[in-house]
């Protein structure tokens, strides 16, 4: 099993390089006193649209600095994992809390390459025209088809019980409709509220369990590579349990074991896409797990959420958007007009970071290496190059807007030969390890998502029967 990176250490380098680099400029990264603290429920906050700025709960998992370009998991520096650990381990630690011993992550490594082979489900999802679907609606599918064969919540007995679970506001109803109850919300909490089923199958989880979030870790990279196979009209390939995940990532969808330097570069990609935050798509995923629906779904509504092009497939876009520049000679002629069209330079700025985020760090070097063997994606690298000094002279100056992680991501994957349909679903193939792990730490004291909308309609209206309304435009235009 690969473990160690002594055949990449020009890869180790390149990062250590980035992290020197990082810790240079920006200083010693201490954490930001107003959001790394424990909370006192109720909490006030600054408020903006979307819940922007909102605190929706505590965390243990992952942290973002973005005034100074500083990710943690866990308590352990971005770079320092990228440097040292795999992907395998970085998911142990977002699961589990903690870094594993060496018989731990030997353990966690065998569960993996256990469930990594999904023949029912991709049969299953063979039946669908995948070449024709979107690669996250496939992936989608493919995971719900991986819930009906591995979870044991479809049957009757294994639905929670509403009787016992917290209902949406019942405890903060002074929060909500003043004078009653109360004169402030007492919250309650409640820990696990599911039972297994007697007549369950051992094969089958409780959907909401480590071996759960293992089945999805693992399962997903299986499914992503068996979309990428049935799109070019491929059958899928089984998993080498010799491999480790990213490698088998690769292998399972170009049918070619990946050299020492293409697994390791996808390792680190795999580590640094693996948790952000309270990003949509987790959120998404969190507020469908706090309903008391399983992990499954609500892993599937992060996929859904990741699929939007404001979240996920930049990188895609940044692809293009350097194809359409052309030679990185054109790069000042086109920045100029698009500044003054007010255009939307794709993979720069980020709703989080005012400094340079600490992925693009990683991974702006690492296509620089991989190029070097890749003379067809050098003028495309240049013209990145270019446009990345140009932006961050005058925009970055300005308004604090760096490049992100979807600017070099999508050359990197590109150098390795990945078409560009398939960045979002990898992206999801290691946040989903991100998504396990809050889940898991949510549920620990859940709470059904219930914020308010303000409602600014009107009151009082008269209804009007349908045969004495006349024509009026409608209110949404088609």
């Amino acid at each position: 099993m690969y473990t160690l990176h002594e055949e990449t250490k020009e890869i180790t380098d390149i990062i250590l390089a980035a992290r020197d680099k990082a810790r240079e400029e920006v200083g010693k990264s201490e954490p930001e006193a107003q959001f790394a603290k424990p909370m006192t429920w109720p909490v006030q906050c600054t408020v903006g649209p979307g819940l922007e700025g909102a605190i929706a709960c505590e965390s243990k998992v992952g942290y973002v600095n973005g005034s100074k370009g500083m990710l943690v998991y866990r308590g352990y520096d971005i770079f320092d994992l990228c440097a040292y650990s795999t992907f395998e381990e970085v998911s142990y630690l977002l699961v589990h809390g903690e870094l594993p011993n060496t018989s731990q992550l030997r353990e966690f490594n065998c569960s993996l390459a256990r469930f990594r082979s999904l023949p029912m489900t991709l049969r299953r999802l063979g039946g669908f025209p995948v070449e024709n679907i979107n690669t996250m609606a496939a992936l989608r599918i493919g995971t719900m088809m991986m819930r009906q064969r591995l979870s044991f919540r479809d049957s009757q007995s294994a639905r929670p019980d509403p009787n016992t679970a917290i209902s949406a506001d019942e405890d903060s109803i002074p929060m909500e409709t003043k004078p009653m109850g109360e004169p402030h919300a007492i919250y309650e909490f409640k820990k696990k509220q599911l039972e297994r089923p007697k007549d369950a199958r051992e094969t089958q989880d409780e959907s909401e369990s480590v071996q759960s979030c293992m089945h999805l870790i693992s399962g997903m990279a299986t499914i992503a590579a068996g979309v990428a196979r049935m799109r070019e009209e491929k059958m899928p390939i089984e998993p080498d349990t010799e491999l480790s995940h990213a490698a088998n990532l690769l292998y399972m969808m170009t049918g070619r074991k990946p050299t020492p330097i293409e697994e390791r570069v996808m390792d680190v990609a795999l580590i640094l896409h693996a948790d952000h935050g309270m990003n949509a798509s987790t959120f998404a995923s969190m507020v469908v797990a706090s309903t008391l629906s399983d992990i499954y779904f609500s892993v599937g509504a992060g996929i859904a959420a990741l699929n939007g092009p404001l979240h996920g497939g930049a990188n895609e876009q940044v692809l293009r958007l350097l194809q359409e520049i052309g030679p990185a000679a054109k790069v000042s002629s086109w920045f100029e007009q698009a500044t003054r069209e007010k255009r939307r330079i794709m993979g720069f700025g980020h709703r989080v970071y005012k400094a340079y985020d600490p992925r693009a760090r990683i991974l702006g070097p690492l296509a620089k290496f991989l190029i070097q063997e890749k003379k067809e994606m050098r003028p495309l690298y240049n013209t990145a190059r270019e446009l990345e000094k140009k932006v961050v002279t005058t925009l970055g100056a300005e308004k604090k807007i760096f490049p992100n992680v979807d600017f070099y991501s999508g050359i990197v994957y590109a150098a390795m030969g990945i078409e560009p349909e398939l960045f979002t679903p990898i992206f999801a193939v290691s946040r989903v390890s991100g998504w396990c792990a809050r889940i898991l730490e949510y549920l620990d004291n859940n709470r059904i998502f219930r914020p308010r909308a303000m409602y600014i309609g009107e009151f009082d209206k008269e209804y009007v029967p349908i045969g004495k309304r006349g024509a009026k435009k409608n209110a949404r235009k088609k």
